[in-house]
């Protein structure tokens, strides 16, 4: 029961003649007063490539090499003059001295590095500021600023500068020409129109001073702890013994045969040597899973055309345990990352689009190993995924890989049939022939590999389509969502601690709110309908659902609330919350509301518990009370209430928020 209020747009900066000479005490004091803007400014403008840590400290360190050596700056030339009349900082030359220079740098840093020049310091990883054991990254924001920074990220520098100048600095096309000439760059039109060309969503402007854009608001985690320690008792070692790893750590392999992408090894010992050899690797018998009381990772067979290839294998297996700088590596939340402590087993090893990929298991995680097709490291990636305690439909199937908005599974072996359903598109109840109700047939290589199909785990703007993965086997059919995992996150309905597999019908109305969920190590989303509720008007009775999605870590589980009037489409999120109990087995009980506004104008305050609720209360903008599971009181356009609810047994609940 929130609303938002839309901000009027600043009045941008304009920029002609060129401004006043700028002293040093001047641009100091620029800079220490809009220092977390210019940061963000530079933070915003540098490739998305660097990384986050190297990303954040180098926009640190430009921003602090802005200051002119001298006492006092003769670079008037690129000063966008002012209007004295204005205040703040578009009054100030000394921000606007500081700002080219950091836009200039950060344009430079952006800038690839060729044979044909020495590269110049902004190019280079920065000396300082340095945080030594720690990696530091902004906060992440939601599926709004995951968009807009995967856009940016397609632009180029000048045009991501243009975009950033425009929406987070509020100037003109005609300032921004000037500001973008004024910095080196040759063709200030073209980044305008490439940054024109951007298809954003209304309000991207203010998104980019969300938390996610932040360099100075920063989250962080530790780097690799165990070969810190292995480094400092290397340091305290004897001079023979620190001779030795240097002749180790030194000698010269042969590029991407042995280990690859592997960085040096940190441990000796006979598990960690027996899980980089590929001849020790758990193979599974093709017909196992037929006859073992199991259904799980440990029975799937090794598939693939490139199981015999030792030299893929134990670079698959080197860079698990030694994952080198050069390698793109991620792990959904709270899955570890280390080495396997033993031998793994294999679950594929094929060339699959244009990636020769390995997927491997160790008992609780699924790790996918990928590298070029034409045998290049560049671009090498590692994958991890939490999957421990994984049966039945947990472990229908695995991503191979992702290209061009396309997902593609490893399915079971158990599995029979794979079909490919638009939640948005199929009827209520509707089970016609394929290819209807937006189903369509998925085909499958024997090895169990599926063509590709639209995912929805990176859809942006509007939510026209939803895409599962509808499983058949002998104990039934299921639907499960790729949310962005390795392992797509099984759709159930039905009251909590007795769900059952979901229809599409069950999901036609939520889909889109599974978008909430991407990212975030999800095993499996309920959708439960715990109430329905005659609308005041009596136009019709609304239906009160309450999604909740589980993760593989057990924590951070993410509750939704929503409301879905007669002849609406779509349902409507009233509340949600992460790592509440509400709609969970151990605590199956729920309260929401929501402001409605009836057919002829009236606004009411709606709200509904669980069919254990005997009685709800509402307090603040809107007073009313009803003895039963369901509440109904007019309202004010806009009013703010607190809601109270009394369970059979005598518990209170609070309202979801």
């Amino acid at each position: 029961m929130q609303s938002q209020d839309v901000a009027p747009r600043p009045r941008p900066a304009s920029a002609a003649a060129p401004g006043p000479v700028v002293d040093i005490e001047q641009a100091e004091a620029a800079l220490v007063e809009h220092y977390p803007r210019l940061v963000r400014l530079a933070y915003l403008v540098l490739p998305p490539s660097l990384g986050r840590n190297r990303r954040v400290l180098t926009a640190h360190a430009l921003t602090q090499r802005t200051l002119p050596r001298g006492r006092a700056s003769g670079d008037t030339s690129v000063l966008p003059a002012q209007k004295t009349a204005t205040e703040g900082r578009e009054a100030d030359p000394g921000y606007a001295y500081v700002r080219l220079r950091v836009l200039r740098t950060a344009l430079e840093a952006a800038r690839p590095l060729t044979f044909r020049a020495w590269p110049t310091r902004a190019q280079l990883p920065p000396l300082l500021p340095q945080v030594w054991g720690l990696r530091l990254f902004p906060r992440s924001g939601g599926a709004d600023e995951l968009a807009l920074d995967q856009r940016l990220s397609a632009l180029s520098a000048p045009a991501r500068a243009a975009f950033v100048l425009r929406g987070l600095e509020r100037m003109t096309d005609a300032d921004v020409r000037k500001v973008l000439a004024a910095a080196g760059e040759e063709a200030p039109a073209a980044a305008l129109a490439e940054a024109d060309a951007m298809n954003t969503a209304e309000g991207a402007d203010a998104l980019l001073t969300s938390p996610e854009f932040d360099p100075c608001s920063l989250h962080a985690r530790p780097t690799d702890l165990v070969r810190r320690r292995q480094h400092i008792k290397a340091a305290i070692a004897a001079a023979a013994a620190v001779a030795v790893c240097g002749a180790l750590l030194g000698m010269p392999g042969d590029g991407w045969g042995p280990e690859g992408a592997a960085a040096p090894p940190y441990a000796q010992n006979p598990a960690a040597q027996a899980a980089l050899d590929p001849g020790k690797l758990t193979l599974v018998p093709a017909g196992a899973w037929e006859s073992s009381a199991r259904t799980d990772f440990s029975v799937w067979p090794a598939r693939g055309a490139l199981t015999g290839d030792k030299g893929l294998l134990r670079r698959a297996l080197a860079v698990w345990a030694r994952p080198g700088g050069s390698v793109q590596v991620s792990a959904t939340p709270g899955t570890p990352s280390g080495a396997p402590p033993g031998p793994p087993q294999l679950l594929y090893a094929g060339e699959v689009d244009q990636s020769r990929v390995v997927l491997l298991y160790d008992g609780l995680r699924i790790a996918r190993y990928a590298e070029a097709k034409d045998g290049g490291t560049q671009g090498a990636a590692l994958d991890f995924a939490r999957v421990d305690g994984a049966s039945g439909a947990d472990a229908d199937a695995v991503v191979l890989g992702r290209t061009d908005g396309n997902v593609r599974y490893l399915t079971a072996p158990w599995v029979r049939t794979a079909v490919v359903r638009d939640l948005l598109k199929s009827a209520a109840g509707a089970t016609g022939a394929a290819g209807t109700s937006g189903t369509t047939p998925l085909a499958r290589s024997a090895d169990g590999v599926t063509e590709p199909f639209a995912s929805p785990a990176l859809q942006t703007g509007e939510c026209r389509s939803w895409n599962v993965l509808e499983l058949t086997d002998r104990t039934g059919t299921r639907l499960s969502t790729d949310l962005g995992e390795l392992t797509p996150a099984r759709l159930t309905s039905g009251r909590p601690g007795r769900p059952g597999d979901a229809s599409a019908a069950d999901w036609s109305p939520l889909a889109c709110s599974l978008a909430d969920a991407r990212g975030q190590g999800v095993r499996s989303v309920n959708s439960w309908s715990y109430a329905r509720q005659p609308l005041p008007d009596g136009s019709g009775t609304a239906e009160w659902l309450c999604t909740r999605a589980e993760t593989w870590r057990g924590g951070g589980p993410r509750v939704l609330a929503q409301f879905h009037a007669p002849g609406q489409r779509f349902g409507a999120v009233a509340a949600k919350a992460e790592n509440a109990s509400a709609c969970g087995s151990k605590d199956p009980h729920v309260l929401a509301g929501v402001l409605w506004k009836s057919v002829k104008g009236d606004w009411y305050l709606l709200a509904a518990g669980s069919k254990d609720t005997a009685s709800i209360r509402a307090t603040g903008g809107v007073s009313g009370a009803a003895a039963s599971n369901l509440l109904a009181v007019q309202a004010e356009q806009g009013a703010q209430a607190v809601l109270k609810g009394t369970l059979s047994s005598g518990r209170e609940i609070g309202g979801l928020r």
